[in-house]
């Protein structure tokens, strides 16, 4: 007799692996396609908010400058012409690469703000969108006639999304911000960095946390007012964000903390206030000794988190340390400031003569949590993040292959996706402009003469 083959259930991984494949994505609907954004924005706040909007599907316009286009362009190295031309006016030049991560998935317009016949083509394509960014000084874009209060006359159901420094009204509203303003004035940096009695300072992030968790928020309000407005109201709303505030709201206990006890909480390096152990140690050797380049010869770092009486013991044991494992059994005792400046330094004097990788070895076979510091390079090159398409290369239409980020997040049904990195100055005006403004050839011709588009 025949027997029924037993069909085994599916594991979770292999569910996750099937259901969230990046191959997989273009092959589903997108959440927010037939959504239109006007994103008028420059460098990386506001941006990024309409770039993880065209993740989503949403159709992104974006308008900047005539022929030079938008500041970023210009504000970081390898301005390539031609693995990068700037437009079809300026050839010579190039984009810089920090221009690539907050300008996915857009379609790339000019227009010159300041001239009539300019604001005159905002507001018509602003009558056929459904959101506006944008991200200049607080009132400009009100004084040039195309701000929320003149648009919203043209379009009541349109969501209008401005991100600026500090927001449209309070004492500091007329200063401009950059994320390095934004982190330092919004409590960040006050608490990120060295102690004075450690040899430190406050640390400046390198890359701009500020603008691209900004442009995060600016985002999830915009599906909000989605929502509000197909759903409840009909009608459009407008928003503000403030990146000094948004800094502010991710300081965790640290406002509670000085409103109950008076305590401003400070910077205490690569340690932890809470928890000990449960920070990143400097290790003896490279990982690359081999290497001819200045910054795969430095030392390596891991972090290694052991903030349980057991996991320390487990430490201790592992690089031979009885007399921290018996003097520091307990957590309330590891966590206090003089216990930590014993015990870090023994475990760097233990880690001296190994490089990350090995210290990573003996603490996995201790069952120890640990996570190497890994630079741009060994990123890019994780299997992990390579099979779930968290880096990849991508096949742009305009420069060919481009090593770039995926998409965050998945979304079983409706993933985002990554169609291309981003394009020349005003390469879609003649699209945009004609089928939605109703320009002709000889308009477009004359308005790029005029250098109003």
């Amino acid at each position: 007799m025949a027997t029924q083959p037993i069909n085994k259930a599916q594991s979770f991984e292999e569910y996750c692996r099937t259901t969230f494949d990046p191959k997989k994505e273009f092959s589903k609907p997108e959440v927010l396609k037939g959504v239109r954004v006007l994103s008028c924005t420059q460098y990386i706040l506001g941006p990024s908010c309409a770039a993880y909007l065209g993740e989503l599907g949403a159709e992104v316009i974006k308008i900047e400058a005539v022929r030079r286009g938008e500041a970023m362009r210009h504000t970081t190295p390898f301005n390539e012409p031609f693995l990068y031309p700037l437009s079809k006016w300026v050839p010579e030049r190039g984009t810089g690469l920090g221009f690539v991560g907050a300008n996915t998935n857009e379609y790339f317009t000019s227009i010159d703000f300041h001239r009539p016949e300019g604001q005159e083509l905002v507001k018509k394509l602003a009558a056929k969108s459904d959101v506006f960014v944008e991200n200049y000084r607080p009132g400009t874009f009100d004084r040039w006639g195309i701000g929320y209060r003149q648009l919203k006359e043209i379009n009541p159901r349109l969501i209008y999304c401005w991100l600026g420094g500090f927001g449209g009204w309070g004492p500091g509203r007329v200063r401009a911000s950059y994320d390095i303003l934004g982190q330092s004035q919004g409590g960040n940096f006050g608490m990120t960095g060295k102690p004075e009695f450690m040899g430190g300072a406050p640390a400046k992030h390198t890359i701009w946390l500020a603008d691209y968790w900004g442009g995060m928020m600016g985002a999830t309000q915009v599906l909000a007012a989605l929502y509000w407005r197909d759903h409840v109201s009909g009608e459009g709303t407008f928003i503000e964000y403030s990146q000094v505030h948004g800094v502010t709201r991710q300081l965790e206990y640290a406002l509670p903390l000085y409103g109950r006890h008076g305590i401003t909480r400070e910077r205490w390096g690569n340690w932890d206030t809470q928890l000990c152990v449960h920070g990143i140690i400097k290790c003896g050797k490279s990982s690359y000794p081999k290497s001819e380049n200045p910054q795969e010869m430095e030392e390596g770092y891991i972090l290694i988190s052991a903030s349980e009486d057991k996991d320390f013991a487990r430490l201790c044991k592992a690089i031979g340390e009885t007399t921290l494992a018996t003097k520091y059994a307990k957590a309330d005792i590891r966590i206090k400031p003089q216990s930590q400046m014993e015990i870090y330094p023994a475990l760097e004097k233990w880690a001296a003569d190994k490089t990350k990788e090995q210290v990573a070895a003996i603490m996995d076979t201790n069952n120890i949590i640990n996570q190497p510091v890994w630079n741009a390079k060994e990123v890019a090159n994780h299997p992990h993040w390579n099979e779930r398409g968290s880096v990849r290369w991508l096949d742009d239409p305009t420069y060919g292959e481009l090593l770039h980020q995926g998409p965050a997040y998945k979304l079983s049904a409706t993933p985002a996706r990554l169609k291309w990195a981003l394009k020349p100055v005003g390469a879609d005006n003649e699209r945009i402009f004609s089928e939605l403004a109703g320009l002709t050839p000889a308009d477009i011709k004359r308005l790029e003469d005029q250098e109003t588009i």
